[in-house]
């Protein structure tokens, strides 16, 4: 679930402690009354912002609850030329999926594409190192198709390996 309604609590209640100090203030009734209507009218105000919030991709720049994030799975990406990378990232330390928006730079855009076309190659997930850190220095590549998994190993029977006869090697 989202944090909607309890963060909506929190703004409320402090919206309400403002508003009844305005109104025990020693002020006159139209300072008073205007108070009360200003917090009246921040309530739907204040839910309705987080709630259409829910829909829009976060800056990373504005992550900080997860920023210390290692790692993050691409679930899926849009790349738009000039405004920036929309990223759909599955993160390990979170449960469900988030949206985030990276800053237009053509070489993270020709490099998560490239990562892309791998992963989809190998049949693989494609991932993201670093998701949060604001450098883009030349270290590592921050996007990554994991290797393919390795075949698992053959089954032999219990006891001494297997050796080949040739049936015409006795002759």
């Amino acid at each position: 679930m989202t944090t909607v309604p309890e963060l909506f609590a929190a703004a409320a209640a402090l919206a309400t402690l403002l508003g009844f100090i305005a109104v025990w203030a020693p002020r006159r009734l139209l300072v008073k009354v205007v108070a009360v209507l200003a917090v009246a009218g921040f309530l739907p105000l204040g839910y309705l912002a987080l709630v259409e919030l829910l829909s829009r991709p976060k800056p990373v720049a504005l992550e900080w609850w997860l920023a210390q994030a290692e790692e993050a799975t691409v679930l899926g990406s849009l790349m738009k030329e000039g405004e920036g990378i929309y990223l759909w990232l599955q993160l390990a330390e979170a449960e469900q999926p988030r949206a985030y928006v990276l800053p237009w730079n053509r070489r993270l855009a020709e490099q998560l594409q490239k990562a892309r076309e791998e992963a989809e190659e190998q049949q693989t997930e494609l991932r993201m190192r670093l998701p949060f850190e604001p450098s883009l220095d030349d270290r590592e590549p921050k996007f990554y198709a994991l290797p393919q998994p390795a075949l698992p190993p053959k089954d032999l029977l219990p006891g001494a390996p297997e050796i080949y006869d040739h049936p015409g090697a006795d002759v």
